[in-house]
């Protein structure tokens, strides 16, 4: 009898690994720059059929307490009442509602984000999932990636500064990506 694992045929369920995953974000500083951060703890399940593309659902969920821009004061800041509130709102999440696929290997994901308390339909393409290998330890795993923006007014992210010579100290549009590592379940 082999150990090796047999391909999936219909849906899969695979869990996010959190220690192979993360969630990365940009937005316009002082109108001339981008400010990176990333949020680690992120959380979540995806299932998915290779065979039908319209089977096929996200849920996910990022500790917002994860930020890091590599700066302790604005991570402080970015944490407070002022912008994503963590003492009252500390999770994001995103729940798929629709799956479109979108070129040779990619997906329009459609679905509900939660920040803030604040929830909205965005869209974000997906490359991948990527096929499935067994890892050392026998676990069968895929990878995807994930890209979406959004505005963050949009989502209570309302503070801001004008700027003495003119526009805001910080940018509307947020652009989102993930990288994702995805386990299959037992």
């Amino acid at each position: 009898m082999s150990s090796t694992p047999v391909a999936a045929s219909g849906p899969v369920t695979y869990s996010i690994e959190p220690a192979h995953s993360s969630a990365h974000f940009k937005v316009r500083h002082l109108m001339i720059a981008n400010v990176r951060g990333e949020f680690s703890k992120i959380s979540g399940s995806v299932v998915f059929d290779p065979s039908d593309s319209t089977v096929c659902g996200i849920t996910a969920e990022i500790d917002v307490n994860s930020i890091n821009t590599r700066e302790p004061d604005r991570d402080k800041h970015l944490k407070s009442a002022e912008f994503f509130d963590v003492a009252n709102f500390p999770v994001m999440t995103f729940q798929s509602k629709q799956v479109d696929k979108d070129g040779e290997q990619g997906y329009k994901v459609t679905g509900d984000l939660t920040i803030r308390g604040n929830t909205h339909a965005v869209e974000m393409f997906v490359t991948g999932p990527t096929p499935e290998i067994k890892d050392p330890w026998g676990y069968m795993r895929r990878g995807a990636e994930a890209v979406a923006k959004i505005s963050r007014k949009e989502f209570g992210l309302n503070y801001n500064q004008i700027l003495e010579a003119g526009g805001v100290a910080i940018g509307d549009q947020i652009e989102i990506s993930l990288e994702v590592e995805l386990v299959r379940a037992a």
